[in-house]
């Protein structure tokens, strides 16, 4: 079972959301939640697989309930479910550690599909959001937001990660060996306190790498 936490604030959008998980045979809602700070303590108090996430609520906004929930229960994954799609709301989102995005358009097996993937791992994104980012990546690069010590070659090479090509792909189109890519990658996932692909990805989405 897929242990499930709601976060909205208005009360009948999350009672049809507990309503309509109720209905897969593999959720079960564990808690619910009327803004952010009660999000966070409901995944304190009632341990969760996923949290599916609201981002304009009061008291503790979506954003920083995610930032909480992620770094005190690393093992909950966190999916947005709100009416934006814009840039700062995707991006802050990301940062914040969301594994999933998705507006409220979505529908039921959409919704499915993401509270699947993420408690399995994988990210997750509604169409727009999805077309918001590969804009992004094909958008002309501006000066890169590196935090100290960061060289350009782990930078170059975490926007690589971000196109999703593999350790012998990056050697290959960098002209060096595959141990070089690795020592790359390492270095420049503790720099940025990267703990797998899916956040270096977050960051270099974010960092425009």
């Amino acid at each position: 079972m897929i242990r499930v936490v709601v976060a909205d604030d208005q009360q009948v959008v999350r009672e049809g959301l507990v309503a309509l998980l109720g209905l897969f045979d593999d959720v079960d809602v564990v808690g619910e939640a009327g803004n952010g700070l009660e999000a966070v303590e409901a995944v304190d108090t009632h341990p969760a697989d996923v949290v599916l996430m609201d981002l304009r609520m009061p008291r503790l906004d979506g954003v920083e309930a995610t930032r909480r929930i992620r770094r005190d229960h690393p093992g909950t994954a966190v999916v947005v479910l709100t009416t934006y799609a814009d840039d700062a709301s995707i991006a802050d989102a990301l940062r914040a550690g969301a594994r999933g995005y998705l507006t409220k358009n979505a529908g039921r097996a959409e919704i499915a599909a993401a509270l699947r993937s993420a408690a399995a791992g994988h990210a997750i994104f509604a169409a727009e959001v999805s077309d918001r980012l590969v804009e992004a990546l094909a958008a002309p690069k501006r000066a890169p937001e590196r935090p100290a010590g960061l060289t350009a070659r782990e930078a170059e090479v975490l926007g690589l990660v971000a196109r999703g090509l593999t350790n012998p792909e990056i050697a290959t189109e960098l002209y060096i060996g595959e141990a070089t890519v690795k020592t790359h990658i390492n270095n420049s996932f503790a720099k940025i306190g990267a703990r797998h692909r899916a956040e270096a990805v977050r960051y270099a989405l974010t960092h425009c790498l």
